[in-house]
């Protein structure tokens, strides 16, 4: 007889299941940091939804929305699109994402007229399959909702093999085909469930057996032999449990060896998925963007850094590395944010910007199309906007933008499009004062226009007049065009891409909007036949409202204050200013001595004065901290209270604990909490990473509930411009950037030789290039490959380290694991290719 002591392991990351049932674990933290690199992945998509199949009620239409979940975890929700087969979502979602995942996946979801959802399909992208659609528009056919399919989560298994003699010291005379199976005990509350439970079964062993190895019967008898394991959430309910998943290991892993570990991947049933016809269930159409950078430490990155870091002083600009980047990358874009992240994160910004505005403002011909185009300037400028500008345009615009959202006032002035019962003039005049509104809160906003975007718009101001003398106008439809066309009016027109709003406004609500930008848009612009410019005979005819000196006056003095040289911000805004809110889950936190300490659902609500929570939104506060009270912002660990996504926010006195709905959202509230606070003079430098339950600190076992913390404070952000910017992170971007186009960067070189030597009519392949002295161009080009091959040297290097050190089944990477399996294949490749 042969005894295998079966299930000996762990499962992580569940989901959200109370209960669990299935066998032994261990388990152990995953760090977020490798050696000396550090990765970072963010993703972003937005999407539609075609052919969708009806409804099976009179009307057949459906009442749609769409989710984004890591693994199962939901992070993003869209609006309701209702009455349709086919719903435009067209929702940019982007995030950092915290934590390792296998799939990302969408969920079409309908909502009855009894508001229940129900499931309609999922796109489930395995994370190894995301670079394949990286940036595209793509239709991916929906597909079935198996229960039995949806899992996630890893496993600790051991097996081992023990021989036992019978009493009479015969051994048996066939192998057993019988199965057995066994159940542990349930383990409540946890999505990290340890077990600890050891199972024999028995094999037996043909007459010929003998101990020159483990099984001595045919290969093919053993090939049959597995051990499953399937884990439940145990449930009370008449449905009865649910499946979390299974694993299946054959008991030849035991050939080699009479004792086996290894961690899995848990896996779906094999009959998990029906086969059904790809078309039953339509299509969606996404753009997912999905990077992934791996960070070494700073020192690696100087040679590269400090070339991008001088790009401002090399003369001409046209031959500076970051002006090169944006030569090369397919979309100006691409090069714009992270040149524009690390000249902030290292005060260059406003040189550099001003180096590349005075080049492009020099090779203009026309006033009417200075800044019109999307040149690395413009992207330079409009990601410096939404970096910098970003708390100015709520200040400015949010009260404003939430009133039109929730007053929900009639303004179409289109008389093919007015509804019956409505009145024109009626309309125009909601509209008049709307846009009154926000013009008056925008050209009286100058003193709060962030001190960096006031550097830039002085230095194009000067090379806008300088260039062209004759025209008086000039000075101001050079910043116009970036500070009401690519800042305000678009924030007004689409305000959920600018956190104004939590989602897509009502198709009346973005009528509106979409009415007063266009108008705000002409306002600033200074243009001398305003009403010309309107294709809409019934917006020409709006337009006369403002044809009005004062309005263009407004805008010039709005205009100058923003531009002046030397003007530096007043002291911070005085009045409360709503920086986030929504429901979270929080803690009692035993300011009643005789309390419950429970769990309960709360609106919470920070602006730049306190944080405070109240029972519904609109409701008065039943708690508040000051801002200066926020001694530390940090994550809780699950343990704690068997809970995920919790973090706390200490006070002098205690630490109030919160659950937010997933991770991403955790993560906001963590860096927001930790911005706003982040200057309090008694910021802590420890804290207790576990909650002070039963006496004790579950982290250090300390006693007293006033002990100083066991484990260092995570760092706090940089407070010059209130931006959470890693350096090296966005120089490896620059890195990947130049690796990934480096047959440009050859092209470019090739240009600059031609140049040289041949000064005639260039190749048309070299012609899109911008290059004004061929030598120096050619100097920094060499410095720029010498340094992308150095690092890809060690990237490279880092790779065969990792490869030999890393054991397929561990905790890191467990099996099943298709990402690190393609990883090997390719290690391989290169490994037969060098020999």
């Amino acid at each position: 007889m042969v005894r295998l002591p079966a299930l000996s392991g762990s499962r992580e990351d569940l989901g959200s299941p109370d209960v669990w049932k299935g066998f032994p674990v261990s388990r152990s933290a995953i760090s977020g940091k490798i050696s000396t690199r550090r990765r970072f992945a963010q993703t972003g998509a937005f999407s539609e939804a075609k052919n969708l199949p009806t409804y099976p009620g009179p009307n057949k239409m459906r009442d749609c929305y769409c989710t984004v979940n890591l693994d199962q975890e939901e992070v993003f929700r869209t609006k309701i699109v209702e009455k349709s087969l086919c719903p435009f979502y067209g929702e940019d979602f982007y995030c950092e994402i915290p934590r390792s995942f296998r799939h990302l996946s969408f969920y079409i979801f309908d909502r009855d007229v009894f508001r229940r959802d129900s499931i309609i399909g999922k796109v489930a992208i395995q994370k190894e399959d995301l670079q394949k659609y990286h940036n595209r528009d793509t239709w991916f056919q929906l597909q079935h909702v198996d229960a039995d399919s949806e899992v996630q989560g890893k496993v600790h298994l051991e097996l081992r093999l023990s021989e036992v003699i019978t009493d009479t010291g015969v051994v048996c005379h066939k192998l057993a085909t019988r199965s057995e199976a066994k159940k542990t005990k349930v383990k409540k509350k946890t999505n990290n469930p340890q077990f600890d439970e050891v199972f024999y079964f028995e094999v037996t062993r043909p007459c010929s057996y003998s101990r020159k190895s483990h099984f001595d019967f045919e290969e093919e008898d053993v090939d049959k032999l597995e051990i499953r394991v399937d884990l439940w959430n145990a449930s009370n309910l008449k449905f009865g449990d649910e499946f979390l998943g299974e694993l299946r290991i054959p008991l030849k892993v035991l050939r080699q060896s009479s004792s086996y570990e290894a961690w899995y991947f848990l896996q779906p049933r094999d009959n998990g998925s029906k086969s059904l016809k790809p078309g039953d269930l339509g299509s969606l159409r996404l753009n997912v963007v999905y990077t992934e950078d791996h960070v070494f430490s700073s020192d690696y990155y100087s040679p590269l850094r400090d070339l991008l870091l001088k790009s401002a002083d090399v003369e001409p600009v046209s031959a500076s590395a970051a002006h090169i980047l944006g030569e090369v990358c397919r979309e100006k874009q691409e090069a714009a944010i992270p040149l524009v992240r690390l000249f902030l994160h290292y005060g260059r910004v406003v040189p550099f910007i001003s180096a590349i505005a005075n080049a492009e403002v020099r090779r203009t011909q026309d006033p009417n199309t200075i800044f019109r185009g999307n040149s690395l300037t413009s992207k330079c400028i409009d990601e410096t906007m939404k970096l910098a500008g970003m708390h100015y345009l709520h200040v400015t615009l949010k009260p404003t933008i939430e009133e039109i959202c929730q007053s929900h006032k009639s303004c179409e002035i289109d008389p093919v499009k007015l509804k019956d019962g409505e009145n024109l003039e009626n309309n125009m005049e909601n509209l008049r004062q709307y846009v009154d509104r926000i013009f008056n809160v925008i050209t009286k906003s100058g003193v709060s226009c962030p001190t960096v975007m006031c550097d830039i718009f002085f230095s194009l101001r000067e090379a806008a007049a300088k260039r062209f003398q004759d025209d008086l106008d000039v000075r101001y439809t050079a910043v116009s065009s970036f500070i009401f066309l690519r800042f305000f009016a678009p924030a007004i027109l689409s305000p959920n891409l600018f956190q104004l709003t939590p989602h897509h406004t009502d198709p009346q609500t973005s009528r509106t909007l979409t009415l007063i930008s266009k108008t705000i848009q002409t306002l600033g612009s200074l243009s001398k036949s305003k009403s010309a410019s309107f294709k809409e005979s019934y917006m020409a005819a709006f337009y006369e409202f403002f044809n009005e000196q004062k309005y263009a006056d407004a805008v010039k003095n709005f205009l100058d204050l923003i531009s002046s040289s030397g003007r530096r911000d007043p002291k911070s805004v005085e009045q409360p200013i709503l920086l986030k809110e929504g429901f979270m889950i929080k803690r009692a936190q035993g300011r009643k001595r005789f309390g419950m300490k429970n769990f309960k659902k709360r609106w919470f609500r920070l602006t730049n004065h306190e944080f405070t929570y109240q029972k519904s939104k609109g409701d008065q506060p039943l708690y508040s901290i000051p801002i200066e009270n926020i001694l530390a912002v940090e994550k809780l660990e699950e343990e704690s209270f068997k809970m995920k996504n919790m973090f706390q926010v200490i006070q002098p006195e205690r630490a109030l604990y919160i659950q937010a709905n997933n991770c991403v959202e955790a993560k906001a509230w963590i860096d927001i909490l930790t911005k706003v606070s982040q200057c309090n003079k008694k910021r802590l430098t420890v804290y207790h990473p576990s909650a002070y339950l039963n006496g004790h600190w579950l982290c250090c076992r300390a006693t007293s509930d006033t002990a100083p913390g066991c484990t260092p404070c995570t760092g706090g952000l940089p407070a010059n411009i209130q931006l959470d910017i890693d350096g090296d992170r966005e120089t490896e971007r620059i890195y990947s950037l130049f690796n990934l186009y480096m047959s440009k960067l050859e092209k470019m070189q090739e240009a600059c030789g031609s140049r040289s030597v041949y000064d005639g009519p260039e190749q048309e392949e070299y012609s899109t290039f911008i290059i004004d002295d061929p030598q120096e161009t050619y100097k920094t080009l060499k410095q720029v490959i010498a340094g992308v091959g150095a690092l890809e040297q060690e990237h490279a290097q880092y790779k065969r380290d990792k490869f030999k050190k890393t054991k397929y089944g561990s905790q890191e990477h467990p099996i099943g694991d298709k990402s690190f399996q393609s990883y090997i294949r390719q290690q391989s490749e290169v490994s037969t290719h060098s020999i």
